[in-house]
């Protein structure tokens, strides 16, 4: 296979969009447990299924979405609606993915295998008919980000806890509805169906709603729950200085950062209309990605080093 190929079946798997698939980690990185070297085994292995499941179901929406494709501005280049890849093909490969991540699914844990498939029939079932019906398809993208926090949690058995498990679904809620504002206003109709039913104003309450909902949801995580213990040298040089180091609130520190990380993405939609593309603004918006930087040093330090 010669490297336009390759570059071509990579484009139709959408692997920049792998970094979904990330929210896995959040079970093992909240409960402290990220350097133990089994636990972390566990969740990389069900975070390469998930990216499989996700690349067939990324392939069968764009088969599924092959009429609207052609007509966009950007998605008629994707691999199928441009014919580099036709339409057998495309069948073929979300068979193997399927076969493939639902047969190493089953041999971790029977949970594992029911929650593939409850993420794959959801998928299945957004890509034929729930994308069509307004607000309804926003959900169902929660609830896939909300199957991958679960997975998470099996291949750790360690829980999220309920006001970050909130968070993360809210926040999902909030990403793709300013990813149909995107379309609506750069688009207009023609290029979702579902899109015919919104209006801009909705989308904008709706907007507000989350990410007002995802702030709180995380402010009150910060605040509520006490943060795994690490007992490190630092841990006790700390509460000779500090009396009840250990139970301040530490974690409230990062609520600025979560603000001004929703804010930049609301930004960025609103003056550049670039929320069309969640994966890219995240990955190249130096502002973002320091203040997601800056937040995941902070956590790391509050978990695992303090």
């Amino acid at each position: 296979m010669n490297k336009d190929k390759i570059y071509t079946l990579l484009r139709t798997l959408r692997v920049n969009q792998w970094i979904k698939n990330f929210v896995i980690f959040t079970a093992i990185i909240f409960s402290g447990k990220l350097f133990e070297i089994n636990l972390f085994l566990n969740t990389f292995f069900v975070f390469i299924i998930f990216c499989l499941l996700s690349s067939a179901s990324y392939v069968l929406n764009d088969v599924i979405d092959y009429p609207y494709d052609i007509k966009h501005p950007i998605k008629k280049f994707r691999p199928i609606a441009s014919g580099k890849i036709i339409i057998p093909q495309a069948t073929f490969i979300i068979f193997i993915l399927v076969l493939v991540s639902l047969v190493a699914s089953l041999f971790f844990s029977l949970s594992l295998f029911f929650l593939c498939l409850f993420f794959l029939i959801i998928h299945f079932f957004y890509s034929l008919y729930l994308k069509k019906y307004p607000v309804i398809d926003i959900f169902t993208i929660s609830f896939s980000f909300m199957t991958r926090a679960f997975a998470g949690e099996v291949a750790t058995g360690y829980h999220i806890p309920i006001w970050l498990t909130l968070t993360v679904f809210f926040g999902s809620l909030f990403m793709a509805t300013v990813k149909r504002h995107a379309e609506l206003v750069a688009h207009g109709d023609k290029t979702r169906e579902s899109l015919s039913n919104y209006k801009t104003h909705l989308l904008d309450f709706l907007t507000n709603v989350f990410a007002t909902i995802t702030i709180i949801a995380y402010s009150f995580y910060t605040y509520f729950e006490r943060l795994p213990t690490s007992n490190t040298f630092f841990t006790e040089f700390f509460n000779d200085i500090i009396k009840d180091f250990e139970i301040r609130k530490w974690m409230m520190i990062t609520i600025p950062l979560i603000v001004y990380g929703i804010s930049r993405y609301a930004q960025l939609l609103y003056e550049r209309e670039e929320g069309e593309r969640p994966e890219r603004i995240i990955t190249t918006d130096p502002p973002l990605i320091a203040a997601i930087s800056l937040w995941g040093l902070i956590i790391t330090v509050l978990i695992y080093v303090l």
